[in-house]
């Protein structure tokens, strides 16, 4: 078999010079150009400060309250006082910010979410003591108002899963708003050991002050021994999905009810590690067999474009316990897989193609 002289030489005209940032394809083009200067060179990889995604650096101040142009306000919140297993996701965001090769340009959904939105890693929550959860809380709660306050999204990485229930309360204060929910568990404990803003007891908190409709919050994923201390869930009127009944429905059924749960109501999206299984994210404090895939998560993160999110958090990265990274790595994926989504969220990107 001869080869096509003519389509060689074709690809060798087009292809044949020039440097790795020349790409043809337009909505290609858009990536390459953020990424390759002129010469084709892109920015030294592990150098610089280490940020979420990436993402800019924009440090905010204790008493700002102007935020430009800013939409998405990427923010560490390094506190696991709420934790009743092990801890360690305290170092949850430095973890993430330490990963490279995510992004810049989402394949599936066909955007480039730090390019396309004015997106910033404006540091990590300021804590008035490392020791008082319940001020802790309280200083999640003020941090995130200032942003919501000035119609700023947030994107939060932990810390535990405790830090939900006061970012809710920032987002949620002005009306209820919905919920999807990845999860090994549901979180809907009552008071352990003294006190109820532990991190299995975010989403009872959240609905008992009134910032979260449990008519609109799905839990996905849920599995494992402690289901007897969810049944606020349930009588709430919170729709659960158990991993095994993901396994049966299917990830695409199971995208349409989360779509028909949280409607088109602003929607908060909050995504702790230890949904995935621990074959894929060993590194977290209250890890449960049988859970989700990377690809299953990444499928089911990706279906819900175009729904409302105006705010996520990952949580529970606990870096300590995975010698590989792959947690912190999945970690950093579904946070870029959240970023992407605000692109089509009518409240802050509004792209709709």
């Amino acid at each position: 078999m001869t080869i096509d002289e003519k389509n060689l030489q074709r690809l060798r005209e087009k292809y044949g010079t020039g440097h790795g940032g020349d790409v043809h394809t337009p909505r290609f083009r858009r990536v390459a150009d953020r990424i390759f200067n002129a010469k084709g060179t892109r920015a030294l990889p592990y150098g610089g400060v280490p940020t979420f995604l990436s993402a800019p650096y924009r440090p905010v101040g204790p008493d700002e309250t102007d935020f430009g142009d800013l939409q998405v306000a990427l923010i560490g919140v390094p506190m696991d006082l709420g934790v009743t297993n092990r801890a360690g996701s305290r170092f949850g965001p430095r973890a993430l910010r330490t990963i490279e090769r995510i992004g810049p340009y989402n394949h599936v959904l066909d955007c480039m979410p730090v390019g396309e939105l004015v997106a910033a890693d404006v540091g990590d929550v300021p804590f008035r003591s490392r020791y008082e959860l319940e001020g802790c809380h309280a200083d999640i709660e003020a941090f995130f108002r200032r942003f919501v306050e000035k119609g700023v999204a947030t994107l939060a990485v932990g810390g535990d899963h405790s830090i939900s229930h006061p970012i809710l309360r920032a987002v949620g204060r002005d009306r209820p708003v919905g919920l999807i929910h990845i999860d090994a568990h549901c979180d809907t404990g009552g008071a352990y050991d003294g006190t109820k803003f532990h991190h299995g007891g975010p989403f009872r908190n959240a609905v008992l002050d009134g910032v979260l409709d449990p008519k609109r919050t799905i839990q996905i994923g849920i599995r494992g021994a402690a289901e007897y201390l969810w049944e606020f869930s349930t009588d709430s009127g919170m729709t659960v999905i158990h991993a095994e009944e993901f396994a049966a429905m299917g990830p695409e059924a199971v995208i349409a009810k989360a779509r028909e749960v949280v409607g088109d109501g602003p929607t908060y999206l909050s995504f702790d590690i230890d949904s995935l299984d621990p074959a894929f994210a060993p590194g977290t404090g209250t890890p449960e067999i049988g859970g989700l895939s990377t690809r299953e998560a990444l499928q089911l993160l990706r279906g819900l474009k175009g729904l409302d999110i105006i705010a996520g958090d990952v949580v529970e990265v606990a870096p300590q316990y995975d010698a590989t990274a792959n947690t912190a790595h999945a970690g950093a994926q579904m946070l870029f897989e959240i970023l992407s989504l605000m692109v089509f969220s009518p409240s802050v990107g509004g792209r709709r193609d």
